[in-house]
């Protein structure tokens, strides 16, 4: 049970029917179109819709209560008897709620944002922080400021840290969830290049992922990317926790090991293993490290945390391909950062000596776009046997290596079977393939063709 309807009375001034019963709300849900018994029924609005109009169908799945935004006319199908509460908007209304369900848990919060990697630090710090702490993670993309509440809806009432994924594309969002999850302690980590086309620059990057501190609490923690010359300023603050590799920072990477599968590294002269190969992960991994250490974990309990991280879907994926080739599905999503970073691990790879790069379209660059695409470019050397593009200003990736480095086999297609029916051909045994682009282009539809039927 997440709470009773009655409860919402001291959230919600403005109600009808049986809104002072102690009715179990077991869900909230915002699908009218599922099973909804004993749950809230939150009719959001979007840009191109209402879910207003789809009262009816909630009551009949099992709603047993609803909000609803008081400048729409309550329909007179409704139940005289059927709870319902009365909201000026129902996503801040959700919002709301939300906030007080999160209040009555009352679990260490961990709130993550970045440009690229939020996802893996997500698990990497659940799995660790799991080692000690009944935790609940953010679930898929659901970090947004409507799939934020329904994470934290998902929760149970046990739950003794919550770790929140916060995205953004546009200034103020992340505020909203900050102020929204209250954190504890607070990751950012990186500034890329995700959304510049409505942020403007790396630097508004930057002001968007800092706004994570809005809602931090006092004696909590950020911890950051402290080889990032635009967080350099956070330094200042004897409570933040900087993690890289230069000597600087308050958590020092050193002793680097790279292989297929994993990184190796030491931090205060402790060795640690992330099973998951490049530089950027044991960056991630050394967040997940600063935050246990905050959280008093010791270190036996963080290896075995790091040991048993379950990868969220698409991300760096290896799939066994035809003819004993390696297929890498890294598709979920990209930027040029994220790009470049994914083709330095398939450069340094030891066991497939043929690398294969099939690179799509990175979304929301704005007029950088095709200058940014070409920067991909700067991480392929002699080291790739071929770079196949898909898409529009994925092109620009392919022309630059061609000019660059012309022993290096370039194609670019906008057709898709075209492009499987050359990737096929390439695949043997001592073949990698990497599959990378911005979540649109969904290269992933590529593998069943690449895989044994």
């Amino acid at each position: 049970m997440l709470f009773a309807v009655n409860e919402l009375n001291d959230i919600f001034s403005i109600s009808q029917g049986a809104s002072h019963e102690e009715i179990t709300i077991h869900s909230v849900m915002t699908d009218s179109r599922k099973e909804m018994k004993q749950s809230i029924f939150v009719p959001v609005v979007g840009e191109k819709f209402d879910a207003h109009q789809f009262m009816k169908q909630a009551i009949e799945n099992g709603a047993v209560a609803a909000l609803w935004q008081s400048d729409r006319e309550l329909p007179k199908y409704v139940p005289t008897d059927f709870p319902v509460f009365f909201v000026e908007d129902t996503t801040k209304a959700l919002q709301v709620m939300a906030k007080y369900y999160l209040g009555k848990v009352d679990p260490v919060v961990i709130g993550i944002t970045g440009s690229n990697g939020k996802t893996t630090t997500k698990d990497l710090v659940s799995s660790v922080v799991g080692t000690r702490y009944r935790t609940h993670k953010t679930a898929g993309n659901f970090n947004n400021h409507i799939g934020l509440p329904l994470t934290i809806f998902e929760m149970p009432m046990e739950t003794e840290a919550a770790v929140l994924e916060m995205g953004m594309s546009q200034y103020g969002e992340i505020e909203v969830l900050s102020n929204l999850a209250r954190p504890d302690y607070a990751i950012i980590t990186n500034i890329g290049e995700s959304h510049i086309e409505f942020l403007g620059s790396r630097e508004g990057i930057a002001k968007a992922k800092l706004e994570i501190k809005a809602g931090l609490k006092k004696q909590g923690g950020l911890i950051f990317d402290g080889d990032e010359p635009l967080l350099e300023a956070e330094k200042d603050y004897p409570g933040n926790w900087p993690c890289g590799m230069g000597e600087d920072n308050r958590v020092v990477i050193k002793d680097i090991e790279i292989s297929d599968e994993s990184g190796r590294f030491t931090i205060d002269g402790e060795s640690y293993e992330v099973p998951i190969p490049g530089k950027h992960n044991i960056k991630n991994a050394s967040f997940a490290i600063a935050l246990a250490r905050l959280l008093n974990i010791p270190k036996d309990r963080i290896q075995e945390g790091l040991d048993d991280i379950q990868v969220s879907g698409m991300r760096f994926e290896r799939i066994e391909g035809k003819n004993g080739s390696l297929i890498i599905n890294d598709a979920y999503n990209a930027s040029p950062t994220s790009m470049r970073a994914t083709i330095e691990i398939i450069k340094n790879m030891k066991s497939k000596q043929k690398k294969v790069l099939v690179l799509g379209d990175v979304y929301e660059l704005g007029e950088l776009s095709k200058e940014m695409h070409r920067s991909v470019a700067d991480a392929i050397d002699e080291h790739i046997h071929a770079v196949y593009t898909c898409g529009e200003d994925a092109e620009e990736i392919s022309k630059a290596v061609a000019s660059r480095n012309p022993s290096v086999t370039t194609g670019h297609y906008t057709d898709k079977h075209k492009l499987q029916e050359v990737l096929v051909n390439e695949l043997d045994n001592d073949t990698v393939v990497l599959l990378k682009a911005s979540r649109g282009v969904k290269l992933e539809t590529l593998i069943e063709h690449l895989t044994e039927a």
